[in-house]
């Protein structure tokens, strides 16, 4: 899969997700991009899954509109020792995401 880090997610998941291809927003010089543009970019450049901890995403974008999966980790701060607790869960179903749709990960 084609993984998406959110700016709000630290750049050392990617070390976790092995297996997959993942990009951090940085990598992609797309820093500052408000979500709905971000999505539109990260769709056009065929990514699979958007990683993000931005639990408003929800509430901001009609996510069934883009052919990409958006991820959001239920975790409280950004810091690798809290998402790291949620990698499993997420690992164990990006699989089975589909794209058009939003989808929390808890622990």
């Amino acid at each position: 899969m084609k993984i998406l880090l959110d700016e709000c997610v630290t750049k050392k998941v990617k070390e976790l997700l092995l297996g997959h291809t993942v990009f951090t927003i940085g990598q992609m010089d797309w820093q500052g991009l408000k979500n709905g543009m971000l999505i539109k970019q990260a769709e056009q450049q065929n990514f699979d899954i958007l990683l993000t901890i931005d639990k408003n995403i929800s509430y901001q974008q009609n996510t069934s509109k883009y052919n990409i999966s958006i991820v959001v980790l239920n975790c409280n701060n950004s810091t690798i020792e809290s998402i790291k607790d949620y990698i499993p869960n997420f690992l164990e179903q990006a699989n089975s995401f589909e794209k058009g749709k939003l989808y929390i990960i808890e622990k």
